[in-house]
């Protein structure tokens, strides 16, 4: 085995023992994420609490379990929905052409213009900062998945246009097949890996988005916890300096990235 297929095949194995611990949250710790012991504020690691509690006493291992499970799990979500609508759109403009392709790049283009970040602090600064956690969390996820298709619909557009005039394509219309049994049977499946590698390349990048829009107070909202707002109790360097643990956040968010690019597919697998 390569040392590239062992780096992946150890990603992958963290990866989903972290996938695990947050689908089974209510398994690995047996506090709740809002319960609090009010008698042990900011209390040190202990055999009751593994990493401590905050300030109000909540339980920080079961927050960060929890936390895991709200910033992990709906990143996905959005990264379906924002593969879905560049694959959609990104491959009507690359098999069609034509005015609706300039029109569909025109849009992508506008949108890439726009910083992602600041769009997205626009459009929930809009929302009420007092709804619901629940209520925060899809709306923050919603967000992502709507807003975050251009850079991929320019990727998945390049790929149809090559197909548009492929020898296969053209033999499958010569032969009568019809527009969308020819889309099923033949452009679907060579479009696989690409949708599949940017799918990928979106789960970090809406978990690094939606940790940046909740350490700013506009992401999923107190008390639900994510790694967003668990990372705001950083901005205290002396009691991090003098409590390391707070890190785990931190040290979970970086490792779960670098998990992720490395099991992402190499250029000439994705070809």
């Amino acid at each position: 085995m390569s040392h590239k297929r062992i780096l992946r095949a150890v990603s992958a194995g963290i990866l989903g023992a972290i996938f695990a611990a947050a689908l089974f949250a209510g398994e690995v710790t047996h506090y709740s994420y809002a319960m609090q012991f009010r008698e042990l504020p900011n209390a040190g690691p202990s055999a009751l609490h593994l990493l401590g509690t905050d300030g109000l006493g909540r339980d920080l291992f079961a927050r960060l379990i929890y936390g895991t499970r709200v910033s992990l799990l709906l990143a996905p979500a959005a990264a379906v929905m924002s593969t879905l609508i560049a694959g959609v759109f990104g491959g009507f403009a690359g098999l069609v052409g034509g005015w609706s392709e300039r029109l569909i790049l025109a849009a992508a283009d506008l949108s890439m213009a726009l910083p992602l970040l600041f769009v997205l602090l626009a459009l929930r600064s809009v929302l009420p900062l007092d709804i619901s956690p629940v209520l925060s969390v899809v709306a923050t996820f919603i967000l992502l998945g709507l807003l975050g298709w251009p850079s991929l619909l320019r990727v998945l557009w390049a790929t149809a246009r090559n197909f548009r005039n492929s020898d296969f394509l053209l033999l499958a219309h010569a032969t009568g097949c019809g527009r969308w049994r020819m889309i099923r049977r033949h452009v679907l499946p060579n479009l696989r890996p690409v949708l599949f590698a940017q799918f990928w390349i979106s789960i970090p990048l809406f978990v690094l988005t939606e940790a940046t829009l909740s350490m700013l107070g506009l992401g999923v909202m107190e008390p639900l916890p994510s790694w967003g707002n668990l990372l705001r109790g950083l901005e205290d360097f002396s009691a991090v300096s003098t409590n390391p643990w707070r890190l785990s956040p931190l040290i979970l968010l970086v490792l779960v990235v670098i998990c992720f690019q490395l099991i992402l597919p190499a250029q000439e697998e994705i070809a």
